[in-house]
């Protein structure tokens, strides 16, 4: 029997762990996975260290002329064998998760020159098919015609303590109020931005996962995935 490799979108709040579920989706499906938020948040890291970024400010003009000098892709880490973001040539898949570039990835990633650039880059990556993509606008905007669309879903509560764990693992303290802060303050840019905004499709499939672990989830999503293609 035919084998058919589709393209599968996830979309989703900050921190509701739909990076975590692509990623191992892609590993059992041996799928291609794209983490877009990871590339918004290098074109970031790159905008504050080109300055293009003071105090909070993003120099819109300063960065829309820079987006040329940006090159951006991924590599599998040999150890993790997960893929890991590359900017210019430099491995920065731990400074992008950084407190400095979450205040003000939601800012840079609501600018259309930023937009426009990236959803060209991943649509050239996914082409053809056998993908599993993560992001806020991946299947209303990158995507639409995936095969298969899923909106995740869990608590603020459940997100903050997720998010807040993942940085203290690497050595970064904050607190749960600020974590929460963040949070609820990209929540609000990236639904309420002219952009691409973060939104739910009439045709996919929400998985609140507030009371499911990482194994539960990937099993419900497999199955999904096997019961309605032909996927193996």
């Amino acid at each position: 029997m035919e084998t058919t490799k589709i393209t599968i979108a996830i979309d989703g709040f900050s921190s509701c762990g739909k990076s975590t579920l692509a990623k191992d989706l892609a590993k059992e499906l041996k799928y291609i996975f794209i983490d877009s938020g990871a590339m918004y948040r290098a074109v970031t890291l790159y905008a504050l260290n080109t300055n293009c970024i003071q105090e909070g400010i993003v120099n819109q003009t300063a960065l829309i002329e820079s987006l040329n000098d940006i090159e951006l892709h991924f590599e599998l880490n040999p150890t993790t064998n997960s893929p890991e973001i590359l900017l210019n040539g430099l491995n920065v898949a731990h400074e992008i998760r950084t407190p400095r570039v979450a205040k003000v990835v939601a800012k840079v990633a609501e600018i259309k020159e930023v937009r426009k650039k990236l959803v060209l880059e991943q649509r050239k990556i996914g082409a053809n098919g056998g993908l599993v993509m993560d992001g806020r606008d991946i299947g209303s905007v990158v995507f639409p015609n995936a095969e298969l669309k899923l909106f995740i879903t869990a608590s603020i509560q459940v997100r903050t303590n997720r998010r807040h764990a993942e940085l203290l693992s690497k050595g970064i303290e904050i607190s749960k109020q600020d974590v929460q802060l963040n949070l609820e303050e990209r929540d609000l840019i990236d639904s309420e931005r002219k952009e691409s905004p973060l939104k739910q499709t009439d045709d996919a499939i929400v998985i609140d996962n507030t009371e499911l672990t990482k194994k539960e989830q990937l099993n419900k999503v497999l199955n999904l995935v096997k019961h309605s293609f032909k996927v193996k």
